[in-house]
C-alpha cells in the first residue's frame, strides 16, 4: 500500500478526531475566554491540532485563569459547532473526491502504480465531467500503453480535434495506424509530423518520421 493509499484510508478518522478535538476546545475554551476567543482556538485546532492543542494546554499551566461552570445551554454551542464543522467538511469532501482535479489524480496514482485500467476509467470520467483535449491525449497515452490500439487512435483524434497543441499526436497516430496495417493513414501523419513545429527543431522522431516516408513511397 502507498503513502497517498494510506492516507486515504485514514483520512476520514483524521477528519473525525480532529472535529471532536477541537469541540473539547471550544467547551474548555469557553468557559475561560470570551466566545469569539473560543471559536477561533477551536476552528485553529481542527485545522493545526499538534499546534494549538500543545500551546493552549502550556498557556492554561502558565495562565491559570479559573474556570466558569456554563449554563446548561451553552453544552448546544459545541454540538452545533460539531455538526456544522463535519457538514462542512463532509459536503465538501462530496464534491471534492468528485470533482475532475480530483480523477485525474487518481488517474496519474494508478499510473505510477502500474495499474492501466483504474487509470482509463478515471480519466473516462474526468472527460465526463470535462471534454478536455489534453484529458483525451493522457488516456491515449495510457490506452496505447495498455495495448487498446483502436481506442487510442480514437483518443488522440479526440485531443487533435479539441486543439491540443502536442505535434507529436501525429507521430503516435502514425506508430499506431502502422500497427493496424492502415499504412496510408500512417504516411499521411508521419507527413504532418515532419512538418510541425516540433519537428523543425531538433527531435529524433522526426528523422525518423522522414525515414519512414522515404520507405513508404518507394
Amino acid at each position: 500500500m502507498s503513502a497517498g493509499e494510506l492516507f486515504d484510508l485514514i483520512r476520514p478518522a483524521v477528519i473525525v478526531v480532529s472535529a471532536l478535538l477541537s469541540t473539547w476546545l471550544l467547551v474548555s475554551a469557553r468557559r475561560r475566554f470570551p466566545l469569539y476567543q473560543a471559536l477561533l482556538i477551536a476552528i485553529a485546532a481542527f485545522f493545526l491540532p499538534f499546534v494549538i492543542l500543545p500551546l493552549y494546554v502550556a498557556l492554561l499551566l502558565v495562565w491559570r485563569r479559573p474556570a466558569v461552570r456554563p449554563a446548561r445551554l451553552r453544552l448546544l454551542l459545541p454540538l452545533l459547532f460539531l455538526i456544522t464543522l463535519l457538514t462542512i467538511v463532509g459536503t465538501y469532501t462530496y464534491f471534492d473526491e468528485r470533482s475532475v482535479d480530483a480523477h485525474l489524480s487518481k488517474a496519474i496514482r494508478a499510473r505510477v502504480l502500474y495499474d492501466p485500467l483504474k487509470a482509463i476509467s478515471e480519466y473516462r470520467e474526468a472527460l465526463k465531467l470535462e471534454n478536455s483535449p489534453h484529458t483525451h491525449k493522457l488516456l491515449a497515452q495510457t490506452l496505447d500503453d495498455a495495448g487498446y490500439i483502436t481506442d487510442a487512435i480514437t483518443e488522440y483524434r479526440a485531443a487533435e480535434l479539441g486543439g491540443d497543441p502536442d505535434d507529436t499526436i501525429h507521430y503516435r497516430l502514425g506508430t499506431l495506424l502502422e500497427k493496424i496495417d492502415l499504412n496510408g493513414q500512417a504516411l499521411l501523419e508521419f507527413k504532418e509530423f515532419a512538418g510541425s513545429q516540433t519537428c523543425l527543431q531538433v527531435d529524433a522522431r522526426c528523422e525518423e518520421s522522414k525515414q519512414r516516408i522515404k520507405d513508404a513511397e518507394r
